[in-house]
């Protein structure tokens, strides 16, 4: 399945933007220690959004220099390639697993670019759940699927 530009946006508003916004208005404010877990997917596997080692995308997001800049980079050029439906470099099948791919990116860079007062960001898949996006196929109920990321909390 092809997504509109549209699709593809509100996609990634949810699932990346409006994520990333609220955990960096949250950072500043977290107690010494405070842990932050984005809750991401198995389809955002590296791995699996770019399956060839070859993609210029997943040599850049496998740097260990890559920046949060560099993801928000990719982003745009995400959304500018689904507008001309230029899936050269992007899978074009799954923003979903786009948008988590980058959510957990943006986590890596974030971490690696430091975080005050100790302050612990991560990500969690939280399994299968049965849930309206899985049209309620998942195996793991909503309790379930929180203990990963209450456990990458802990």
């Amino acid at each position: 399945q092809c997504y509109t530009s549209g699709e593809s946006r509100g996609i990634f508003a949810t699932n990346f933007t409006a994520t990333i916004n609220v955990t960096e208005k949250i950072i500043p404010v977290m107690k010494r220690g405070g842990r932050i877990c984005q809750v991401a997917s198995f389809g955002g596997v590296l791995s699996f959004c770019f399956p060839d080692n070859r993609n210029p995308v997943k040599q850049r997001l496998l740097s260990p220099s890559l920046t949060v800049q560099d993801v928000l980079d990719i982003h745009q050029e995400y959304q500018a390639a689904v507008k001309a439906n230029d899936y050269s470099h992007f899978r074009k099948d799954s923003p979903l697993f786009l948008s988590k791919c980058m959510l957990i990116a943006y986590s890596t860079a974030r971490s690696a670019a430091g975080l005050p007062n100790g302050v612990l960001l991560n990500c969690a898949n939280p399994g299968y759940v049965a849930t309206d996006m899985s049209k309620y196929k998942g195996h793991l109920t909503i309790d379930e699927g929180a203990v990963t990321p209450v456990m990458v909390c802990n």
